[in-house]
């Protein structure tokens, strides 16, 4: 598996796939044609559908710039695609093409070069399940996190304290806002409500509820405003896991060592699904986006809580059974609406998971790696309109 680096990327909203794939494409053509007058970029499949409203086009044209760039969104179904976020580049020089590059976005801000395996990073971990890392972990008397330094090496404790950094950044920068996101939805930012009304029967769950959500809502808006936030294990899906870990480090006055420990955990939950399946709603729906995110969330918890590894297992396996077949329908394209809220339910829902793991590990049926493998299947047979394509379900009936 690659470094737990590859699952946190600090950038720009509102899309890793749509927004910052693209954008890390465009640097690397552009700096290989210093001699284009002219760039072409064709989209295809969800970068076509729902590209406008993610700003694929904006983030292309800003980044290729000053060289002025034709954005084309070729709505082709029966083209054979390699990915359904694919795009490709064109350079011209008084009108002849000069260069070429077809590119994958496949989610968390990575990307695939056609023809460059050397663009790869490199592999960090030898094991590609968790039976294998718990397996590891157990015959050397170590935890998870101890696993992730073991591999990573001690500076990845700086790599994940930048990672914390940045999402406490995002949660207050987001509250501190109010008004109407942009794209054309008039949706309302709610997060300041969230955190200063308390509500008419404010029992202790009642608070956590309502504090847990106005920590997701405003990373959340801040991604559909285009502000910085970090792939958690995408953009659409970035506000779960700080939002729970955020609120349990207030709440249980834990230190930020003990918050990085439960980052690399939930780093690792994120890899395992990146590897043997998807984080792309693009080619398997939201169950890999929210999905992934509730179970890195509630693993993250696990190890907060020093649970042991079969709860911590249970835990993540609960949170992303319980997301199966979620649908990725994002009306007009904006990661606004299911997006947001479902950013909110998520984090309660790992809190959730992580209570029941408390009890009932011993008793589980289902392992994580199952789970991964039958969320990768469930993804590649729903039908294409509920793959990011903003052409079924809320995103069709939306009026």
């Amino acid at each position: 598996m690659k470094s737990i680096r590859e699952i946190y990327k600090t950038g720009k909203g509102p899309s890793s796939s749509h927004t910052m794939g693209p954008e890390k494409a465009a640097k690397i053509f552009r700096a290989e044609h210093p001699e284009a007058d002219a760039f072409a970029v064709t989209l295809y499949g969800s970068l076509a559908k729902t590209g406008r409203g993610h700003g694929t086009d904006r983030v292309l044209i800003d980044t290729l710039a000053p060289t002025p760039a034709e954005i084309v969104f070729n709505m082709d179904e029966t083209l054979p695609l390699p990915h359904p976020n694919t795009l490709e580049f064109s350079a011209r020089r008084e009108g002849r093409e000069t260069g070429f590059m077809r590119v994958m976005s496949v989610g968390g801000g990575d990307i695939r070069i056609e023809g460059r395996p050397e663009a790869e990073p490199p592999e960090v971990y030898a094991e590609r399940s968790f039976a294998e890392i718990a397996a590891k972990c157990k015959s050397q008397n170590i935890r998870i996190s101890d696993y992730v330094e073991q591999n990573e090496g001690p500076e990845i404790w700086d790599f994940l304290l930048g990672v914390w950094g940045a999402m406490c950044a995002s949660i207050q920068e987001g509250l501190t806002h109010s008004g109407t996101l942009p794209g054309g939805l008039n949706v309302e930012r709610k997060a300041q409500y969230l955190i200063n009304q308390r509500h008419i029967d404010e029992r202790p769950e009642t608070r956590e509820n309502r504090i847990v959500c106005a920590y997701a809502f405003a990373v959340s808006e801040q991604n559909a405003a285009q502000g910085t936030v970090v792939t958690a294990p995408t953009c659409g899906a970035c506000s779960t896991l700080p939002a729970v870990l955020k609120y349990m480090q207030e709440e249980k006055r834990l230190s930020d060592k003990q918050v990085l420990r439960a980052l690399a955990v939930a780093g690792i939950i994120g890899n395992l699904v990146k590897t043997n399946a998807s984080i792309s709603g693009a080619e398997c729906g939201c169950q890999a986006e929210i999905g992934t995110a509730c179970s890195m969330a509630s693993a993250a918890l696990g190890e907060l809580f020093e649970m042991g590894i079969d709860q911590i297992e249970y835990a993540a396996e609960v949170a992303l059974e319980h997301h199966l077949g979620l649908t990725c329908d994002p009306i007009g394209g904006l990661v606004q609406i299911p997006c947001i809220e479902r950013n909110a339910v998520a984090a309660m829902r790992a809190i959730n998971a992580v209570r029941i793991a408390n009890f009932l590990t011993a008793t589980r049926k289902i392992s994580f790696d199952m789970v991964v493998e039958t969320m990768y299947q469930t993804g590649r047979d729903l039908n294409r309109i509920y793959r990011e394509t903003a052409e079924g379900g809320l995103a069709k009936l939306y009026r």
